[in-house]
């Protein structure tokens, strides 16, 4: 897509985009998982609800109110060993038109040795003519839990509003004790709107969602087929390399969330945030 700006007009750009980052790491200290040293900048920050029992919730906000094209957000968390973090967002992210450069999301997650980590964001919404570009960057270790999952809805449905033209970039990283054991780039670009109808894609659909869940193995996938019957879109579920990955899709982003809220629940015991259940 040939940008819009140039010149001055894209320096003058370039200098009122958005950015922020948080950094943190949390650690198991005398049963209880504990918050330790903690970065801010920018329009990102992260607040912490009242713990729940021996773990801790972490909800990211975007004090920008959305993300534009040109902004950027990096978020880099560690779980030591042990520990137990379940992290989303306040709301749905929002992914404005761009009229030059990408926005660009980096997530980068860790865990040590018996740490349960959860990744929950809520839905990342893509208007017309968005451009995004995203990085998640997974380290476990070989005894770590993982329960991380991803929707993005291509429009606002319930306002008449579809995604035609644009960009999606999803670049997924997954490693387990130093081993590469997953490695994914999905590329929506140009007539998004067109490639969503293909059959082969997403066949009209305007959500899409992915679940990782680690460890995961072939009873799992039975388990989470036991639900078949119940679903308002489409999902397939398989297992390889010690991890399992369920793939959504639905005519809209009701529909797949709870889909996906069927599915982690019988996936995994962590709860889900009580962000999501409002």
């Amino acid at each position: 897509m040939r940008s819009e700006l140039s010149g001055a007009s894209a320096a003058v750009f370039a200098a009122n985009r958005a950015r922020g980052a948080v950094a943190f790491d949390v650690q198991l200290q005398d049963g209880v998982t504990r918050r330790r040293a903690l970065h801010e900048s920018g329009s990102l920050r992260v607040r912490f609800p009242s713990a729940e029992g021996g773990g801790l919730s972490a909800v990211f906000v975007n004090t920008a109110g959305g993300i534009a094209g040109g902004d950027r957000f990096d978020i880099d968390i560690a779980a030591g060993p042990g520990a137990q973090l379940t992290l989303t967002t306040a709301a749905a992210e929002k992914v404005y038109r761009a009229v030059g450069p990408a926005a660009e999301l980096g997530i980068s997650l860790r865990a040590d040795d018996g740490a349960q980590l959860a990744w929950l964001p809520q839905e990342t919404i893509l208007f017309d003519r968005a451009r995004l570009l995203r990085r998640i960057e997974i380290d476990l270790a070989a005894s770590a839990s993982l329960l991380l999952c991803e929707i993005v809805v291509f429009g606002r449905a319930a306002m008449g509003e579809r995604m035609s033209h644009g960009s999606f970039i999803d670049r997924w990283r997954l490693r387990r004790d130093g081993r590469l054991v997953f490695a994914e780039t999905v590329r929506l670009d140009g007539d998004v709107g067109g490639k969503l109808a293909a059959s082969a894609i997403a066949s009209g659909g305007a959500a899409v969602g992915t679940a990782l869940i680690v460890p995961g193995d072939e009873s799992l996938v039975e388990r989470i087929r036991e639900l078949s019957g119940s679903f308002g879109g489409e999902v397939g579920i398989s297992a390889w390399n010690g991890f399992a990955m369920a793939r959504f899709c639905a005519q809209d982003a009701a529909r797949l969330r709870a889909d996906m809220m069927a599915v982690l629940g019988r996936a995994s015991h962590v709860p889900l945030p009580r962000l999501w259940l409002n």
